[in-house]
């Protein structure tokens, strides 16, 4: 008796989880077609004021944010068909991440006023750079084991 409440219990939290998963996929679906749009809306505007260098490297940024939602998606996928979430998909998450603040932050300190933002520091832009280099050599280190070890 307990046996089939234990197996009713399980067969419920896994229908549960599908759900939530299946959920996750179409939010992040929504989310890459309204980060898509903002691309769009980013080249449009860029061509609108006539100033395609700064709107080009925010577009860029708004596409590091597609390159995220797709290794997002990815990993969604290998979930459900294998049951499987590797850790190196955070990692690329953190790099991606990184590397569009290295793009986006110069764009930002560029056309802000002086007066009422404060501009980003050489120390906030080593930060990252070193942030970057440990995400890169963690990215590394994982990899490498992954070949070696497969589970």
């Amino acid at each position: 008796m307990i046996s089939s409440f234990e197996d009713r219990l399980l067969s419920a939290l896994r229908g549960f989880n599908h759900f939530l998963h299946a959920f996750m996929a179409i939010a992040l679906v929504l989310a890459s077609m309204m980060v898509l749009w903002e691309f769009s809306m980013d080249v449009v505007y860029s061509f609108e004021i006539n100033n395609l260098a700064s709107g080009f490297l925010k577009a860029l940024g708004t596409l590091f944010i597609v390159w995220t939602l797709s290794a997002l998606i990815s990993a969604e996928i290998n979930y459900v068909q294998n049951g499987v979430f590797h850790v190196i998909v955070f990692i690329e998450v953190a790099m991606i991440s990184l590397l569009r603040q290295l793009i986006v932050e110069p764009v930002r300190t560029a056309t802000a006023v002086k007066s009422s933002e404060q501009l980003t520091s050489p120390w906030h832009f080593g930060l990252i750079l070193v942030a970057l280099l440990v995400i890169g050599i963690l990215h590394k280190l994982v990899t490498s084991s992954e070949k070696k070890d497969p589970v």
